[in-house]
Formats: structure tokens, sequence, C-alpha cells
């Protein structure tokens, strides 16, 4: 029949551009769940390593099971990625005795382990642009000045809950969650923690959000094609 050699003669094959999304995500699951392995295999406190890792054993099955009604941008699976290995890292060694922190204390001349602070730093930079990822799909904030400023407030408002999901573990583990708090000794380290948040997620607003606009665009504009 005149035109059959067209006719299509199985299921259709997938299109490049959903191979390619596909392959971004299994690619930096397969990272992070090796990751996660192991930080937890001999690590330093089995308490500590659930404590520090706990957002990545909750957040890892969400995002997984979400991922086909509600995908993420590329840059926010990368970004939080990125987060759940620092965390593991963080869970293997305590903050305050992770080697590479030691070796910026020792060749800078500084008086404390400083990868509890750049952990601090992500808890602001990576939760922004989920937070404003969130915001922008599903409210009317997309577009709005309205939407780094409460993005910022978000991410600071966890932070701040944190300190005190901190402070329940000092209170029921007493000493034995000094690893845990990583404190090294300073007063203020709640404070610093707070301020170290509140930077990473400004410095994640201004550096980003054109970025991740287009990603969003690209998100939209991809699910409307195929759907």
């Amino acid at each position: 029949m005149p035109g059959s050699a067209l006719a299509p003669t199985g299921p259709h094959p997938a299109l490049p551009g959903r191979a390619t999304r596909d392959a971004l995500p299994a690619t930096l699951l397969g990272v992070v769940v090796t990751g996660m392995a192991l930080s937890a295999w001999h690590a330093h406190d089995g308490t500590t390593w659930l404590l520090e890792t706990v957002w990545v054993l909750v957040g890892l099955p969400l995002v997984v099971l979400g991922r086909r009604r509600f995908p993420l941008t590329n840059l926010l699976y990368c970004l939080l990625a990125a987060h759940a290995l620092v965390l593991a890292v963080g869970g293997h060694y305590t903050y305050a005795q992770v080697p590479l922190g030691d070796w910026v204390r020792d060749t800078f001349g500084l008086d404390r382990n400083p990868y509890d602070r750049f952990g601090h730093l992500m808890q602001g930079f990576v939760p922004a642009v989920l937070v404003r990822e969130l915001l922008s799909r599903t409210s009317p904030l997309r577009g709005s000045r309205w939407l780094a400023p409460l993005t910022v407030c978000a991410c600071l408002a966890f932070s701040a809950l944190f300190e005190m999901f901190e402070w329940a573990a000092a209170v029921i583990g007493g000493h034995g969650a000094d690893a845990f708090l990583a404190t090294q000794g300073d007063v203020w380290d709640t404070q610093w923690d707070m301020f170290c948040a509140l930077i990473g997620a400004t410095v994640s607003m201004l550096v980003l959000s054109r970025v991740h606009d287009r990603q969003l665009d690209a998100l939209a504009s991809g699910r409307t094609s195929e759907g």
C-alpha cells in the first residue's frame, strides 16, 4: 500500500530531549545513593550520622516518587545532589572533624574547622532555589518583586527551625549531642549558623535567578509539548 513504509510499526521512540532530561536525575541519584552508602560505612557515630543525614533520607524518596508528577529543573536536581553529599560528608566525620576543614583551618590559621559554616551556607544556598521553584510554579509570585525576599525569609525561617531542632537534640542527648551541634566552643554558633544560611540564600538569589528562570521556562515548554 502506498505510504505504508511511513506507517509506525511499533511504540514511538523516546524523544531525545526527554531522554536527556531523564539521564541527569538518574545519574545524580546513583551518585547520592553511593555517597550515602560510603558515608554510613564506618561513620564516626551512628546517631550523629542519622541526625545529620535525615534530610537526605526523607527528601530523596520524595524527589524520586514525585519525579513524574512534579519534575524539577536540572539546576535544582544538581544543587540537591550537591547538598546531599555535603550532608553525607558531615555525617560521616561530624562537621567539626571533616579532614578538608581541618586542612583549611591549619592552612589559613583559623580558630575552628570551617566545614560547619560551609554546611550552613549550603543550607541557605540550595533551599533558596527549591523554595523559589515551588513558589514560582504553585503560586502567583512568578515574576513578582516579592519572590526573592520571600524566598530568603523562608530559608531563614527554616534555618531557625533547624537550630531549634539542634537545641532539642542537645536537651535530650546532653553531652552526647556535642558532635551533632559542632559548636566548637563558640557561644555565638547558633547566630553564626543562621547568618551563614541568610548569606547563602541571598547569594543564591543574586547569582542563580536568571538561570533558574530559563530552566523553569524550558521545563514548562517541555511539559506542554509532551502533553
